[in-house]
């Protein structure tokens, strides 16, 4: 098998609505928290919350605190106190758990209100974690390095630390090998999958939309679409990126030979895409004309290996093994994880590492992120999601939503067809732009594919 750059027939835009996930869904997902944390030794999890990592909170509530702090209390006989600041508060009688809200003014923005002036102590202690075993969550994985280290505000930890039984980080009945945030039901694919194909399809707008003389603003307004929130910051980049400690897209204009990069993400994952503004290799400078063979091949090579290679039961370290052998970090310098799960986050944690044992489940979401690092060349990403589903995820998934599946299977038929990439019977493809790679983004009919 051989990488070539050919005339590929582009995928569809596609077009899904928004998923609310169902009240039982939710109370899965209680059930689900309180039975990890008593077993892992809990009278009670703290779950902290601000804008920024705020998805462990959303994921029993429903929403975010937006612009401020918060905590939920939750108890093992199911009790929950919801502790939020003056703009949040009135959320609580929408949580999708039931709870007891706390007013704490301290949770709010600067110089609004302090009513009432207690201490922090006096919220906890209301909400009834006095002589409890405490499991403290955050949104890092610090407990790998000590069970005694934070990653909350320092005043918070020192007011349950002032009264609890005991405190200790508990961030993995979240996200690591117990984690609950893992494993997704056929409703919670339902619910990521619109995010997932939001950002592809505002991907291959843009893709379709590149222009030289056009803006980095003009181009980044496609990839931005239905209101939705990111999870990343929107890129669109033309030529050398952070200028000035720049993050944001500026009336740059696009020229010809630039180095582009386009990042949008929305719950569920994101799509990302890099590429020269050329139609050609002889459109490039003399030093990267090779791009195509010394880069972007070996790249687009390891996407496919990953694809047909990734299923359920089989070990981290096992795929990163895989990653490194066809495409050698010594060589191609790729640094982070050879992919990683996604959910409300881009990143929510990776079972993918060089020593990991952690096994591959179904109903895992994993995106591809492997971004070489070549002197002298433009970075190439092809980046987007996939579903990891046994035949017994996949049968639910086709009795409970047959049109998702057929969304699934047709993707499946593009890849091969188009793009000569055999997935693997445990990926369902969240989007149809998994895997399609145009590195040379001026001749639009062309990508990447794989032939014998």
């Amino acid at each position: 098998m051989r990488v070539v750059l050919k005339n590929v027939e582009s995928p569809q835009i596609e077009y899904i609505s928004p998923q609310i996930l169902s009240d039982e869904t939710m109370e899965i997902r209680k059930e689900k928290v309180i039975k990890t944390f008593v077993q892992e030794g809990y009278d009670c999890i703290i779950i902290y919350a601000d804008v920024e990592h705020s998805a462990n909170f959303e994921y029993l509530t429903g929403f975010i605190p937006r612009f401020e702090e918060a905590c939920l209390v939750l108890h093992k006989n199911g009790d929950c106190y919801l502790l939020l600041g003056n703009e949040v508060l009135g959320m609580s009688k929408h949580s999708r758990i039931k709870n007891t809200p706390l007013h704490v003014p301290q949770f709010s923005l600067p110089d609004q209100p302090l009513e009432g002036k207690k201490e922090m102590v006096d919220y906890f202690k209301e909400a009834k974690i006095t002589n409890k075993k405490v499991g403290l969550i955050g949104w890092k994985a610090l407990y790998k390095i000590n069970k005694d280290m934070f990653d909350v505000p320092h005043y918070i930890v020192e007011a349950i630390k002032t009264i609890a039984l005991s405190v200790s980080n508990a961030t993995n009945i979240m996200i690591g090998e117990v984690g609950v945030r893992r494993i997704n039901t056929v409703d919670e694919i339902r619910h990521y999958e619109y995010g997932q194909v939001l950002a592809a399809s505002n991907m291959l707008k843009a893709l379709d939309s590149l222009q030289i003389g056009k803006t980095e603003i003009e181009m980044a307004s496609i990839l931005e679409s239905e209101g939705q929130r990111n999870n990343v910051v929107t890129i669109f980049s033309t030529g050398k990126r952070f200028a000035k400690a720049n993050l944001y897209p500026s009336m740059k204009k696009m020229i010809l030979g630039d180095a582009i990069s386009m990042t949008v993400g929305y719950k569920g994952g994101l799509s990302s895409r890099t590429g020269y503004l050329v139609s050609d290799k002889n459109q490039l400078s003399e030093t990267e004309s090779d791009y195509i063979e010394k880069v972007a091949s070996p790249y687009f090579n390891a996407v496919r290996t990953w694809l047909e290679n990734i299923h359920v039961g089989m070990s981290g370290k096992e795929l990163y093994a895989i990653i490194d052998r066809c495409l050698p970090k010594k060589i191609y310098r790729w640094s982070l994880n050879p992919g990683h799960l996604a959910a409300d986050e881009e990143w929510l944690c990776s079972p993918i590492y060089k020593d990991s044992n952690e096994s591959l489940e179904s109903g895992m979401i994993l995106q591809i992120d492997i971004i070489p690092s070549v002197e002298g060349y433009s970075k190439p990403c092809c980046e987007n999601g996939i579903l990891l589903a046994n035949e017994q995820l996949r049968e639910r998934i086709k009795n409970q939503d047959y049109e998702m599946w057929r969304r699934f299977e047709t993707r499946r038929q593009y890849i091969k067809e188009q793009l000569g990439i055999e997935l693997h019977e445990d990926v369902c493809p969240l989007s149809n732009m998994v895997a399609y790679y145009r590195p040379f983004l001026l001749d639009k009919g062309k990508a990447l594919s794989i032939i014998d």
